[in-house]
C-alpha cells in the first residue's frame, strides 16, 4: 500500500491544493483532492485487466472551484434538502442560505465544505482530513471539528469514515456527492447499469422540490422496485408521478433493518466493463440519483457530461429529516458524537 501526495494547483486565495493517490497491490488507486476532500478518480481494473475511471470529475482545480453538480465532493455540513432553509434544535431557529426554490440544498454552493480546503495527514494506506468551523458557521451552531478518513484496503474498498465534534447541539448530516458510471466516466449512459437495492420502502416528494412528503412507502409495484436487481433505465420513464417530479430518480430509500452497523446497501454494475461496486453503510437513507439534470463542460479528457452519465449512491439520514415529524434526527453535540463510515468496494 502507499499514499503519493502531488501538488494539484491553487485556489484564488494561493491555497495550495494537492492530490493524494492511494493504491493497493490490486492496481486499485483511488485520487483524492483536499479541496472540498473530492474524490478525483477511482481507477479500477475491468473485466479484461484494463484501468477505468469509474467517477465523473475534472483535471484541474479550475473545474473544482466551480463544479455546481458536486462531482467527488464531500458535502457538508448538511446534505440534501431542508425545506424553507430553516430548522430548529432546543427550540431555537436557524436559518440557512436559500438556493434551491425556497429551501436549502447542499448547505451553500460557494460556501459549503466541498468548496474548502481541509488539512491533511497520509497514512500507509490512507488520508485523514480535518476542517475546524467556528459556531454560526453557515448558520449552524458549535464550534466543531470534522474529519473524513479516506482508505483503500486490498480487497479494494474505498471506506470513508466521518467524525465531527461539537460543543453545541448542532445539525450534520454529511455524504459523499461521487458520480459513478462502472463503464468508464467518458462512456456515456448509465441506464445500462444494473442495480441492486436492499430497501423495501423509499421517501416520496411533495413536488419538483424534492422535499419528502414523510411517508414512509413501500416500492412493491412501483417503478422504484430495486429489491431484485435491475437496469436503472428500466423504468426510469415509466408514467409515474414521483418520477416526472424530479425527472427521474433522485429520490432517498430507507435502507433495510438499519441498526447502526454497517450493512451492504447496494449492488452496482456495468455490463460494459464487468466492473461492480457494493456500497455498504451504517446510515438509515441513501439517495439514489440518476444524473437527471447532470451537465459539465471540459471535464476529464475534455469530456461533456450530460443527463444520466452518472449515479449517485449518497448514503445519509433522509432529506429534511430535522424538520419532519418520525424521520431520525441527525442532531450532534457534546453528549452525541457524528460517527460514521460508508464503504464502495470494488469487486
Amino acid at each position: 500500500m502507499a499514499v503519493k501526495k502531488v501538488l494539484f494547483g491553487e485556489t484564488p486565495n494561493k491555497e495550495q491544493v494537492f492530490e493524494y493517490h492511494i493504491s493497493n497491490k490490486n492496481n486499485v488507486e483511488v485520487v483524492v483532492i483536499n479541496f472540498g476532500v473530492t474524490i478525483k478518480n477511482i481507477f479500477v481494473p475491468d473485466k479484461d485487466g484494463k484501468l477505468v475511471d469509474v467517477v465523473l470529475g475534472y483535471d484541474d482545480i479550475a473545474g473544482y472551484l466551480e463544479n455546481s453538480c458536486f462531482l467527488g465532493s464531500t458535502v457538508g455540513p448538511t446534505a440534501n434538502r431542508i425545506c424553507e432553509a430553516k430548522y430548529k434544535i432546543d427550540g431555537k431557529e436557524f436559518s440557512l442560505p436559500v438556493n434551491d426554490g425556497p429551501n436549502n440544498l447542499h448547505t451553500d454552493m460557494d460556501n459549503g465544505f466541498h468548496k474548502r480546503v481541509w488539512d491533511a495527514v497520509e497514512g500507509d494506506d490512507c488520508v485523514k482530513f480535518t476542517l475546524k468551523v467556528a459556531d454560526g458557521d453557515l448558520g449552524f451552531a458549535g464550534n466543531r471539528v470534522f474529519e473524513v478518513t479516506y482508505s483503500l484496503s486490498e480487497d479494494n474498498s474505498l471506506s470513508i469514515h466521518y467524525n465531527a465534534t461539537s460543543d453545541a447541539n448542532t445539525l450534520i448530516n454529511m455524504t459523499n456527492h461521487a458520480y459513478f458510471n462502472l463503464g468508464g466516466q467518458n462512456s456515456g449512459s448509465i441506464l445500462d447499469h444494473t442495480l441492486k437495492l436492499n430497501a423495501s420502502h423509499y421517501t416520496p416528494v411533495i413536488d419538483s422540490a424534492a422535499i419528502p412528503t414523510g411517508e414512509i412507502a413501500d416500492v412493491a409495484g412501483t417503478p422504484f422496485d430495486f429489491l431484485a436487481e435491475k437496469t436503472i433505465g428500466k423504468d426510469i420513464e415509466a408514467d409515474n408521478a414521483q418520477l416526472k417530479a424530479v425527472g427521474g430518480y433522485d429520490h432517498n430509500y430507507v435502507v433495510d433493518d438499519a441498526d447502526g452497523s454497517i450493512k451492504e446497501i447496494a449492488v452496482l454494475s456495468s455490463p460494459k466493463t464487468g466492473i461492480t461496486m457494493k456500497c455498504f453503510t451504517d446510515l438509515p437513507g441513501v439517495q439514489l440519483y440518476a444524473g437527471n439534470f447532470l451537465s459539465g463542460e471540459n471535464c476529464k479528457g475534455g469530456v461533456n457530461y450530460k443527463s444520466r452519465e452518472g449515479v449517485c449512491l449518497e448514503t445519509q439520514f433522509y432529506p429534511n429529516s430535522i424538520n419532519q415529524e418520525g424521520f431520525p434526527k441527525p442532531v450532534f453535540g457534546p453528549d452525541k458524537v457524528y460517527d460514521t463510515t460508508t464503504i464502495y468496494q470494488f469487486v
